[in-house]
């Protein structure tokens, strides 16, 4: 965490990401398998932020974390 922005190596790629506190929470959350729904009631717990908007920034933070290598996503209904 450095001035309220937490840090994130790609270790493949050796590319730092920085994350804002919101983000920092999502990073935190997936830290364990969860669902979007579940990051999202989590966000919207701790933040004020409308559900649509807090759905829409999720999605699109999930997927530039996946495009960067950082997660991987998985199929809810997989077992």
């Amino acid at each position: 965490d450095l001035t309220g922005e937490t840090i994130i190596l790609n270790s493949k790629s050796g590319v730092y990401f920085g994350l804002n506190a919101v983000g920092a929470s999502v990073w935190n959350l997936i830290q364990e398998p969860k669902t979007v729904n579940e990051i999202r009631d989590a966000i919207l717990a701790k933040y004020q932020v409308e559900r649509e908007q807090c759905e829409n920034d999720i999605l699109g933070l999930l997927q530039e974390m996946q495009t960067e290598g950082l997660i991987e996503v998985g199929d809810e209904t997989a077992t």
